[in-house]
């Protein structure tokens, strides 16, 4: 079997569609493929590239052509769908990453319940994290407040240790604000959204209402945020190949 039809066989395998860490991990273990080769991520990372075979979802998000329609996947290129459909997609995406980092970092994860039912990839959020119930951590209000924020991780007594917000299409502002009403947890303070936006943030974080929380939030981009996923992932996968 030659490499580019394991690629094939395991994104048919996985559903139509698969991260570029799960491809990693999966394809090797298509028994009739001989990789040949000291760097087998790159010879995924070239073939999903330049075959026709594939198609870019989002960074580090692979599809089979042939399955993008049934799926209802849009390109980032954001083609042939109306835009509201685009940005849920990527939304639900990078909701979603920030999970499964969570989760493999250790932390108790919370999304809130009106993202529970909605997927990423082929998983519907709500079975990804791992808290069904908001940790009452502190006042009722405060608590319902955090409950709004897009990804939350846990430490192991139940308090917030980081706050996430996904600013795909939105005002940043409103995370800040957000992040104003919960400035007295020890906890970090993270706006995600694209590389393009980071000048924005920088400007609204400046602004007189924010200055109780200068400093305290951080801007990641998509695609340090896809890098940071793939590591964790493969370091899971390795963690005990000695």
């Amino acid at each position: 079997m030659k490499q580019y039809e394991a690629v094939i066989q395991t994104l048919e395998r996985l559903g139509g569609q698969a991260t570029l860490a799960d491809l990693y991990r999966e394809a090797m273990k298509v028994k009739d493929c001989k990789w040949g080769t000291k760097t087998p991520f790159a010879s995924i990372r070239r073939i999903v590239q330049v075959r026709p075979e594939f198609v870019k979802i989002r960074p580090g998000l692979w599809a089979l052509r042939s399955y993008q329609a049934k799926l209802g996947l849009i390109d980032q290129d954001g083609k042939g769908q109306a835009t509201s459909e685009a940005i849920e997609q990527t939304h639900a995406y990078y909701q979603g990453l920030l999970v499964e980092i969570g989760n493999l970092r250790g932390f108790d994860t919370f999304v809130p319940n009106q993202d529970k039912n909605k997927k990423f990839i082929s998983k519907p959020r709500g079975e990804m994290r791992t808290l069904q119930e908001l940790p009452p951590f502190s006042y009722s209000d405060l608590v319902r407040r955090g409950g709004t924020v897009d990804v939350t991780w846990f430490n192991h007594r139940r308090m917030p240790n980081s706050f996430f917000e996904v600013e795909h299409s939105t005002d940043i502002q409103g995370s800040l604000v957000k992040f104003c009403d919960l400035q007295d947890f020890h906890a970090r303070m993270i706006v995600v959204a694209d590389e393009s936006r980071r000048a924005e943030f920088e400007h609204k974080q400046r602004l007189t209402a924010f200055d109780t929380i200068q400093g305290r939030v951080s801007f990641l981009d998509y695609n340090m945020l896809v890098k940071n996923f793939e590591y964790e992932k493969l370091r899971a996968i390795h963690k005990f190949a000695l």
